[in-house]
């Protein structure tokens, strides 16, 4: 089976479909605290902290994984209108969000 299409347009080329409804992928992701110092010492002298940029990367495949699995297990064909929401919970940890709508082909 292919993978499922995520888009984050409305319509979908070629196909007509009915709305099944809201779906999300969720995860909430830390560094390690040797991250975390190494984090600190970029602070002072600025520039990209590499460690946190691949820690959001993998938190948004991650994400996108599980909002897959919830429109599969809803019977979705694919997920249209695809948004990712992030927020910081405490000092370290960052959680992520991917919300979309779950549509079913008519054709």
């Amino acid at each position: 089976m292919a993978e499922m299409l995520v888009t984050t347009t409305e319509l979908i080329p070629g196909h007509d479909y009915e709305i099944i409804g809201e779906v999300f992928g969720l995860t909430t992701q830390s560094k390690n605290v040797f991250s975390n110092i190494g984090a600190g010492l970029k602070n002072v002298v600025g520039g990209e902290i590499k460690a946190y940029t691949s820690m959001l990367h993998d938190s948004r495949e991650k994400a996108i994984a599980r909002l897959r699995d919830e429109a599969a297990a809803k019977g979705a064909d694919a997920v249209v209108m695809m948004r990712f929401d992030s927020g910081a919970i405490g000092g370290d940890m960052q959680s992520v969000a991917a919300y979309g709508t779950a549509v079913k082909y008519l054709n």
